[in-house]
Formats: structure tokens, C-alpha cells, sequence
């Protein structure tokens, strides 16, 4: 009789696949799949899972993380554990921790103190190759997979100018793009509200992207607008993949701001359209309607040129404030949270280390504490924090939410940007996988069951070309979920943004069960996974 490293026994076994559930037991042994099928009596096996009936099925991809500096605080982030979470990707909207040169660190250390997490990197790494070699050396509680940012590569080459690359200039990022897949980026994402990508045009970025080209590397967009100009922001997102040759994502899509509400039927179907004529386009979603991101995506994106010192100096300018306020009150031809939020009171800060006692209040409350209006009370609190801000925008539509996520081309993505010791963060980073099989599945009906582990299993490996990831195969790597389907539910909320899920009670990981009746085994058997 073969003997297995664990048999999980008595399950509904829902394979990834999309297709209907079925009744079964599994066995694992070095890592492995090994058998899928029913399990003899006595069968000989290291540890014996009885699942009772509760759903098996593939580990969740997070195929949208901000965990990238966070890693290197704390490389297990018990958090994605015990929400089924077995594999995250980071590198997202435009933002990677490399490549960096040695005379741009400062710039990229001190933009990026938002998604730090608390965390000090070293920055001992230059390459992407360099950095997986560091994540490699770190007691991972997940696997992590990577993309390189087009904002981290045009802050290599450019800093945060505001112009067009010379034709040297666009060549450098074209082949820092190449490279980084050549060292095992799954795709080059961009983030076209945040500096320095805000300042790219569309033809930069089909000529960056074709450095993806080689290796078909996936081209993933939060757009330059999801409000009024989404349908455009799309058909952006569409052409640069279209002219460059390769896969595209548009991420955490949605449409913010009452006016816009509704348009996500118009951007899904530019995208059905888009895949008729052979362009290979895919969504992933969050299931709230609150985003998530730094305060200063309140403000115009020309106060952004030359990086956060510049952005600290017009803040200061009395005239230039006014004028800012002005804008941000008056104009919507940028992306402007504050109206698509019917203005401060649906602005939550969650993260400003500096001035921690403002986290978890929104703009007009924080004015009134402050004694002012509240987008100077706004402008004082990101000058305070010298670049580590970050807040909850209220500016969503739930019927989009469902619209989206029931699109065959829709997956799920948490979009997880993770608090600093002591500091708030949106519930997304605790809760996303079990409120769509929660909320979503059981008690809206939304999505049938064996729909939404498609969307979190099967659908993002298939999308990364992640092999052995994903299924319930015999021969695909042992990450996998039990989870009560009558009780899963997400915990964390807006006052309480950490409470623990409820109903995910096993995890496997690379064959080694780490969460065991919804406690975490202590376990880091995480790997870095390689583009191959």
C-alpha cells in the first residue's frame, strides 16, 4: 500500500476547474498532489485530515498584493493564512521594490512609505534578480510571485520628471522591463494616477511594454482614470497590450463617483470586444465599495512632479495651496477622489504614522480636531507625514461590484495594502477571499461556489502561467483550502480591520498543513516563484 505525507479525507472537493463539486479524498506526499480519488480504509498516511464534509479545494492566488516591502517585516503574514491564501503576487500598480540604481533608493524609499508597512529595507539588492534572491532568503509563510513596476522603472531612468523619454531613455526602460523577466517577473504592471507614471503617454508605455514581448509577459493597469474617462482608461489599457503583442489586465477594476456608477458595463463590454479581435484581456476585482490609497491621490497630478519634497514645498505656498483647493473643489477632468467621494467626509485616513491619532477619522472630522477646513487639514497631515499617508475612499457602487464579479473574465484580487504595526488599513487585506464565498456565494448567490474558487484557483494560474498551481490534480503542487461553506465569512471591517475570518479552518502549503483548525502552525515553508 503507498504511503502519503497527508490524507485529507471526506470532502466536497471543488477542483478549480469550474466544473460541479464533487465527493472524494485527496493524498499529498513530498509536496504533491499524488492521489485524487477514494481513500482505502487504514490507508497509510503521516497525518489525517477528516474534512467532514467542508469544501477542498485549490490554495487562493491573490493576483493583486501591495506586501512587497512588507515581506521583509514579516515574511509569513499570518493574515493571507487564514484567509486561504497560499500564493500573493506583489509588484502591483506600477510600484516594485526593484530594479533600483543606488542614486535613486531615496527617491524610491521615501514615495513608497505608504506600502512599507513599518518595514526599514536595507535596499541591498539592485537587479529584480537581486531582490527574489533576497525574498529567497526570508522564512516565507506563502508563496510570493512578482512583477516589475513601470513607475519603479521610470523612476530609475527618469526620476519624477514630467515630460516625454528621449528615444535613449525609452530604450533603457524597454530592456530594464526585459530583464526583469529574464530574472522571473511574471509582467510589468503600471500605475497611471501615482507619479512618475501619471506622467507617461500611451506611446511610452506600448514601447516600455514591448519588452515583455520575448516572454510574453502579462501587462496589468490601474488606468489613468476609473471614473469619468474608465471606458477611455480601458481602451488605453487594451492598446498597449494590443500594440505591444502581449496579455492585459486591467486591475481592482471599478467606477468611482455616483455619476460614473454603471459605466463598468460599458468597459466590460469594450473588453468582450477586444478579445473578438484576438487582443487577450482579463479583469481582477475587490468585493467592497471603498478603495484604498495614499491621501495624496487627493491632490491635482501636476503637485506631484519631482517627487514628494516638491510635492511637501507647494503644499507650504500659500498661493500655490489655494490654487490647489481650487482644482480639487472645481475641476473633474483628473482623477478626483474628493468629489468622487461627495466630498471629505468620505475620506478615511487609515495610515500616518506621524500623526497616528487622525487614523481611522475622515477629513471633516479630522478638520474639525485640527480647527480648519478640512482639505487644509488634509494638506497639513500629508506635510506632517513626509510621504507615508494612505486612506479609504467611500466612493463605490455595490450593484458594480456584483456586475463585475460576475463577469466571466473577472477574478479575484484583494488589492491588500498592509498597516504598519499599530496603524488601520481597509478590511481588503483581512478579509477579502472569505467575504466573496460569505457574502458572495452563500448568502447573496452572486456567484455559484464552483464560479468563485474558479476566480481565486484555476483562472489566476491559468492568467500567470503558474504551473502546478491552482487545480486539484494529481502531480500540481499541495496548496490547499478547507473552508466550512456554511460559516466562512469575513471578520475585519472599518472599525476593526483585523478581526480574523471565520470558517477557514485548513491551509496546506508545499504539502505542510500551517493553519490547522483555523490556528496557525508556526510553519514557513513559503517559496518565491520564478516566471518559467
Amino acid at each position: 500500500m503507498a504511503c502519503y505525507d497527508l490524507v485529507i479525507k471526506n470532502a466536497k472537493i471543488v477542483d478549480g476547474t469550474g466544473s460541479p463539486w464533487f465527493w472524494g479524498d485527496i493524498g499529498t506526499k513530498d509536496g504533491k498532489i499524488a492521489f485524487v480519488g477514494k481513500a482505502p480504509e487504514g490507508v497509510c498516511a503521516g497525518e489525517v485530515i477528516d474534512a467532514k464534509g467542508q469544501v477542498l479545494a485549490p490554495g487562493f492566488i491573490d493576483i493583486h498584493t501591495h506586501s512587497d516591502f512588507l515581506l521583509l517585516r514579516d515574511p509569513v503574514i499570518v493574515s493571507k493564512i487564514k484567509q486561504g491564501v497560499t500564493t500573493q503576487m506583489i509588484g502591483q500598480c506600477g510600484i516594485s521594490p526593484a530594479p533600483i540604481k543606488p542614486d535613486k533608493v531615496e527617491l524610491l524609499d521615501r514615495y513608497t512609505g505608504f506600502v512599507k508597512a513599518g518595514a526599514e529595507p536595507k535596499y541591498n539588492w539592485q537587479s529584480f534578480g537581486e531582490f527574489l534572491d533576497v525574498l529567497d532568503g526570508l522564512k516565507l509563510g506563502i508563496n510570493v510571485g512578482t512583477f516589475v513596476g513601470h513607475g519603479t522603472i521610470r523612476l530609475n531612468v527618469m526620476g519624477f520628471d514630467n515630460r516625454k523619454p528621449t528615444e535613449e531613455e525609452l530604450a533603457e526602460m524597454r530592456q530594464l522591463a526585459n530583464d526583469a523577466m529574464a530574472e522571473g517577473a511574471f509582467g510589468m504592471t503600471s500605475g497611471l494616477i501615482y507619479p512618475p507614471g501619471v506622467y507617461s503617454e500611451p506611446e511610452e508605455l506600448v514601447e516600455v511594454a514591448k519588452g515583455l514581448t520575448e516572454y510574453n509577459g502579462l501587462y496589468l493597469s490601474h488606468m489613468r482614470n476609473e471614473s469619468h474617462a474608465v471606458v477611455e482608461s480601458v481602451k488605453e489599457t487594451i492598446n498597449v497590450a494590443e500594440k505591444a503583442g502581449i496579455p492585459g489586465q486591467v486591475v481592482h477594476h471599478k467606477a468611482c463617483g455616483k455619476k460614473n456608477f454603471g459605466l463598468v458595463k460599458e468597459t466590460l463590454k469594450v473588453l468582450e470586444e477586444a478579445r473578438e479581435r484576438g487582443v487577450d484581456m482579463t479583469v481582477d476585482q475587490y468585493p467592497y465599495t471603498v478603495s484604498s490609497t495614499t491621501l495624496r491621490s487627493i491632490l491635482p497630478p501636476w503637485v506631484h512632479e519631482g517627487g514628494i519634497d516638491k510635492v511637501i514645498e507647494r503644499l507650504q505656498a500659500p498661493a500655490t495651496r489655494a490654487r490647489i483647493i481650487d482644482e480639487i473643489n472645481n475641476t473633474d477632468d483628473w482623477e478626483n477622489f474628493i468629489q468622487h467621494c461627495d466630498g471629505p467626509k468620505g475620506v478615511m485616513v487609515v495610515y500616518t504614522p506621524k500623526t497616528p491619532e487622525y487614523e481611522g477619522k475622515n477629513l471633516v472630522e479630522i478638520g474639525k480636531m485640527m480647527g480648519k477646513d478640512p482639505l487644509e487639514a488634509a494638506f497639513d497631515v500629508i506635510i506632517a507625514n513626509r510621504g507615508s499617508d494612505n486612506a479609504c475612499y467611500f466612493m463605490l457602487d455595490e450593484e458594480d461590484v456584483k456586475y463585475v464579479m460576475k463577469h466571466p473574465l473577472v477574478m479575484v484580487g484583494s488589492d491588500s495594502i498592509p498597516a504598519a504595526p499599530g496603524a488601520k488599513c481597509h478590511p481588503r487585506t483581512n478579509g477579502t477571499f472569505p467575504r466573496v464565498l460569505g457574502k458572495y456565494v452563500r448568502e447573496e448567490g452572486t456567484l455559484r461556489l464552483e464560479e468563485a474558487i474558479w476566480k481565486m484557483t484555476g483562472f489566476p494560474a491559468t492568467r500567470l502561467k503558474m504551473q502546478g498551481k491552482g487545480l486539484i490534480r494529481v502531480g500540481m503542487d499541495a496548496d490547499l483550502v478547507v473552508f466550512d461553506p456554511d460559516t466562512v465569512i469575513d471578520g475585519a471591517d472599518f472599525k476593526d480591520p483585523f478581526k480574523d475570518p471565520v470558517g477557514i479552518n485548513y491551509v496546506v502549503i508545499n504539502g505542510e498543513v500551517v493553519l490547522d483548525n483555523g490556528k496557525y502552525t508556526g510553519k514557513t515553508v513559503g517559496k518565491v516563484i520564478r516566471r518559467t
